[in-house]
Parts: structure tokens; sequence; C-alpha cells
């Protein structure tokens, strides 16, 4: 997952924002038959990631099971992509 990795390294060094993270955290959640994510997906969980996991940013392994660890605190958009 070159992509993932490529992501990950660019959350470190601050070079993409929310939207990048989210993509990947759509990434991470949905697996890879939905590999690419939508943009809705990536919107869904993003505001999500910053008010329940935010002290796990940029770990995406800690932010996915963090999601589900809140699972009952997600916004229902969000949760859908869980879900899915």
């Amino acid at each position: 997952m070159t992509t993932g990795i490529a992501v990950i390294n660019a959350l470190r060094s601050g070079v993409l924002g929310a939207s990048a993270f989210g993509f990947f955290l759509a990434l991470v959640a949905a697996g890879p038959a939905a590999a690419q994510g939508t943009p809705e997906q990536r919107r869904a969980c993003t505001p999500d990631v910053y008010r329940l996991c935010a002290g796990e940013i940029p770990n995406a392994r800690a932010i996915t099971a963090c999601l589900r660890r809140q699972k009952g605190s997600l916004s229902p958009a969000c949760a859908a992509v869980f879900e899915q």
C-alpha cells in the first residue's frame, strides 16, 4: 500500500490538510475494495477524527482503532463509512 505510506509521510510533514487525512482514513476504514474512497467518505469522518481521536494523529491505525472504539459517538455519516 505505497499510496498509504506516502499519505502518512505527507501528513507527518504537515504537507497535506484535513481532506487528505480524511481520504486516508476512508481507505483504512473501508479496506481494499474501496481503495479510492469517495469525497463523501473523506468528508464524513474527518470531523470525527478531530473531535474524537485527535491525539492519535498521524497514526492511521490508531485513528481507525479509536474511531471503532468510539463507534457510538460517531456522526451518522462516519458510522456509515465503517459499516460498508
